[in-house]
């Protein structure tokens, strides 16, 4: 595996792998810029997916479940500013609609098409705006797709401050990956969308597998605000033009590119100044240290000490303390470091005090902690917590 692509604004061009390309446009969902994107295949790729299980789980959710099911797919479009969700029937036709008119263009069956929408609740997604956009890509056809990933990810962005990209190679293939999401971010999955597109040629029973991995390692290991959305989705698109390629080195490569994405959701956090990163090792099994370290990078107590670059380690205890179920953790065997510095059982001298708040005062902060019960160890990821997030969420719809 090599990371050879490299996504950047600041000028890197990163392309499709072979056989896809894209579009964007805009469609009236926001008052300027690219709202709606596709990406597409121009052959059958075999495609895999995992999707929010939020009882309220939105239409385009609802949709691409049944077409992912037969793990084919030729292209996804993204909606963005506007989740419909909570929009009844109207939303169901709507949401068919788009798939209908992007497959009409396209010229594949609609059963190919999968739908993300993303943005607010509880509005109808402005359809005399959306399909005479449709129209006019049509007339255009083939000349209308010229956009690249970085295109496609600015276009799905909504409180997003950047877009987010990725790319990693495997043998000959290539794999690139587009994703949103800065807020409501916490499995299953996130108010976020991530798409894998992949020249690799590999069976449905290595897509799946590999991307079920990559996420309970990656997108599944992401809290913000401890949320949980109705519109997430995970989806990667492996159409074999390049060929086939080790599948062991490819689901290596995804995780790796969905740890990529992962890290750049959360250092875009809404509001977020800083990356907090909360390792939880010597636990009984993986199950049990994921969910102490959520404990902590989910406290807003102890992601406010981190904005604060306040090494205030009794936050921690007491996010670790408020896993009453863990029986088997005994405060006696558990350690605490701030970065590499131990804080807990044996508290820091006083000189020690400023070396811990210059850690605190960095980008990325880790939490490493120790639970004494086992070889078991998880990595989550999140922000802290600022004022910037209440502004952001306050304002949201108004």
């Amino acid at each position: 595996m090599t990371h050879d692509y490299a996504a950047t604004e600041a000028g890197e061009t990163l392309v499709w792998p072979g056989g896809f390309f894209g579009y964007t446009g805009h469609g009236g969902l926001r008052e300027s810029g690219d709202d709606i994107s596709i990406v597409a295949s121009d052959r059958p790729a075999v495609s895999a997916a995992v999707f929010t299980r939020s009882l309220f789980a939105g239409p385009a959710v609802v949709l691409s479940r049944r077409n992912a099911a037969g793990r084919q797919l030729r292209a996804v479009t993204t909606l963005a500013q506007n989740a419909n969700v909570a929009t009844g029937r109207e939303g169901e036709r709507n949401a068919a609609e788009v798939v209908r008119r992007v497959a009409g263009i396209l010229g594949v069956p609609e059963g190919d098409v999968l739908i993300g929408s993303t943005g607010v609740i509880g509005r109808p997604l402005p359809m005399t705006t959306i399909l005479p956009h449709f129209d006019r890509t049509a007339e255009r056809g083939v000349e209308a797709f010229t956009a690249g990933p970085l295109d496609v990810a600015r276009a799905m962005m909504t409180t997003d401050t950047r877009p987010k990209t990725a790319a990693r190679t495997v043998g000959e293939a290539r794999i690139v990956g587009v994703a949103k999401g800065v807020g409501m971010l916490e499995p299953d999955m996130a108010t976020m969308l991530a798409y894998v597109f992949t020249d690799a040629e590999l069976s449905p029973e290595d897509l799946d597998a590999a991307l079920r991995g990559a996420v309970n390692r990656t997108f599944n290991c992401l809290s913000i605000d401890t949320d949980t959305s109705t519109s997430d989705t995970v989806a990667v698109l492996a159409n074999g033009a390049a060929g086939p390629v080790d599948p062991a080195l490819f689901a290596e490569a995804l995780a790796d590119l969905c740890l990529d994405l992962t890290l750049q959701m959360a250092r875009d956090g809404e509001g977020a100044t800083k990356l907090l990163r909360v390792t939880v090792g010597g636990a009984r099994d993986h199950a049990q240290a994921k969910r102490v370290a959520k404990s902590v990078v989910n406290s807003p107590l102890v992601k406010t000490a981190v904005h604060g670059a306040d090494p205030n380690w009794g936050r921690v205890l007491m996010a670790i303390g408020k896993n009453s179920d863990e029986i088997d953790i005994v405060p006696g065997d558990v350690t605490v470091r701030f970065g590499d510095i131990a804080v807990y059982p044996d508290e820091p001298e006083a000189d020690t005090l400023d070396a811990l708040v210059e850690l605190m005062r960095r980008d990325e902060v880790d939490i490493v902690i120790t639970l004494g019960l086992g070889t078991a160890e998880a990595t989550v990821y999140g922000c802290d917590l600022s004022a910037g997030y209440i502004r952001v969420n306050a304002d949201y719809t108004t």
